[in-house]
């Protein structure tokens, strides 16, 4: 039975989160958002909204090793495991301005919750701030790409009343897959750890984070085998800052959570060290090659089999 609502915890989480952000650049096409807007705000951070509904519901279902055992570790598979999967089938261009930008962002992001969490808890004021950092994130994103050469393109909408009930039809139907997927995975991560013996922490960090990290692994895999690799990046950077700011952010102001000793000590300075490791790669030589990619792979292997051992 466990295994049943893990399984099917996933495929919500998974189907759900797909149908949102459809229905969501669809939407925001209709809405004349521009297609440089919805990349940065609808699809980013939807591929995130499994991420958002697992932790919440950890948190509020008293498991706080899920909870953030979830945010870090999917920030650690998204580089380790998906961005080294990614680089390893087709390098991955970074300009450097990119690089400098917004790996910088990502590695404040970090340091700031690593920073927050420092005192055993993350309340209600410290998710103000992470919130408020991620509206401050927003804004300078949009004061920095809204003359680009993107900013007056608009996705082609069709014009009735049936392709608006659509739209929010695949919205509605996305939230209720990643809410619902997202109450039967803590459930099954829950009841394997208590039948397994495993802390909730290492179900957070593995299982339950990888798991939801499905959406973030099938874009950037595709985008790997199409060529269009630069998205890759962008996908990653953009869906941790987001898990950092946004989902560590709600979760705090919603409930208070608190910081399991081994996610403080070790998993969040891993995470650091990570963000680190991608900066260095991808400045060098503007690119994660096929070698760094490979690296990071091993690197998620060693850290598996640390925090499981």
């Amino acid at each position: 039975m466990t295994a049943i609502l893990i399984v099917a915890g996933l495929v919500l989480l998974f189907a759900g989160g797909e149908l949102l952000v459809r229905g969501a650049i669809l939407v925001a096409a209709r809405a004349r958002v521009s297609s440089l807007m919805i990349g940065l705000t609808v699809v980013g951070f939807g591929t995130s909204t499994p991420e958002l509904a697992t932790s919440l519901q950890s948190a509020l279902a008293g498991s706080p090793g899920i909870a953030l055992g979830n945010i870090v570790g999917s920030n650690i598979a998204n580089v380790l495991l998906i961005l080294g999967l990614a680089a390893m089938i087709l390098p991955i261009p970074c300009p450097l301005p990119r690089v400098m930008s917004d790996g910088a962002l990502m590695l404040g992001a970090s340091l700031a919750l690593t920073g927050l969490a420092w005192g055993g808890l993350l309340g209600r004021f410290d998710g103000a701030i992470l919130v408020a950092c991620l509206a401050g994130y927003l804004w300078f994103m949009w004061r920095q790409n809204r003359t680009g050469p993107e900013s007056g393109e608009f996705a082609p909408v069709k014009s009735g009343w049936r392709f608006v009930v659509l739209e929010t039809s695949l919205v509605v139907a996305g939230i209720a897959g990643v809410v619902f997927g997202g109450h039967l995975l803590v459930r099954g991560a829950i009841d394997l750890a208590a039948h397994a013996g495993i802390s909730e922490t290492v179900i957070g960090l593995t299982i339950v984070a990888v798991g939801t990290s499905l959406p973030e692994l099938a874009t950037s895999l595709v985008a790997a085998i199409r060529g269009q690799q630069d998205i890759c990046y962008g996908n990653i950077v953009g869906s941790n800052i987001f898990n950092v700011l946004g989902i560590a952010g709600v979760t705090a102001l919603t409930k208070p959570v608190p910081v399991p000793g081994d996610i403080l000590y070790f998993d969040l300075p891993v995470m650091i060290a990570v963000c680190l490791v991608m900066s260095i790669f991808s400045a060098t030589g503007a690119r994660l090659t096929r070698g760094e990619g490979a690296i990071l792979l091993a690197g998620y292997g060693v850290y598996l089999f640390v925090i499981t051992t």
